[in-house]
């Protein structure tokens, strides 16, 4: 994709969603944190269901861990992999209060070194969080670059490298929340639907659906 068909692409992107945000329901950077942490291999709409019964009883480092790991797991015993999360957000918890004064790190380095916290996460929180022009790369962006020929590349971390390459500065911010909402809703994986796609005549895939 060259940079006009690119710089169309996101103005599009932009004009049918001028303020894009994440769906995940939160207040404050931590509880943004523990909802990306527990959105791994979860939809956000599952995560939402059991933060909107945890975040009342624990809105803090300091109540996770009075909660502890026992005390965290009926709270989120609906998402997937709940026993190793419940594990990782106790000890994150730790770590923020034992290195960070409870405050969520506003750095790539700090956050990757949380227990539970990849770059994916670490991009989402400095993205949301932060306002950093980020962009972190799930399996719905991952389709979507590589399906429109936006940012194509065999692994995620090549197609976050190409879509910070190649995203005009003034979209950055934006990118990744245009992008994951767009392969969430219509450029999805069994079929996509291209007939109110409003990216479908930049877009450089060759099996595109037609309306019925």
């Amino acid at each position: 994709m060259n940079n006009a068909k690119r710089h169309a692409l996101y103005a599009r992107l932009q004009a049918a969603n001028p303020n894009p945000t994440t769906e995940l329901k939160y207040r404050t950077p931590f509880e943004l944190l523990v909802s990306v942490v527990l959105s791994a291999q979860a939809t956000d709409l599952s995560v939402n269901k059991a933060t909107a019964k945890l975040f009342p009883a624990a809105r803090t480092p300091q109540a996770f861990l009075k909660l502890g790991e026992r005390g965290l797991k009926p709270y989120i015993k609906t998402i997937g992999l709940f026993n190793t999360k419940a594990r990782n957000l106790i000890a994150l918890s730790w770590q923020l209060l034992e290195h960070h004064h409870g405050q969520v790190p506003r750095t790539r380095a700090a956050l990757e070194a949380l227990p539970g916290v990849g770059r994916k996460t670490a991009n989402v929180v400095l993205n949301t969080a932060f306002g950093e022009p980020t962009i972190a790369v799930d399996t719905h962006i991952f389709r979507v670059a590589n399906r429109t020929g936006l940012a194509p590349g065999r692994t995620p971390r090549a197609v976050e490298d190409r879509l910070v390459k190649s995203t005009p500065d003034e979209y950055r911010r934006d990118a990744h929340h245009w992008l994951i909402l767009h392969g969430r809703y219509v450029c999805k994986a069994r079929k996509p639907d291209c007939p109110r796609c409003v990216i479908r005549d930049l877009c450089d895939y060759p099996r595109k659906t037609i309306a019925i």
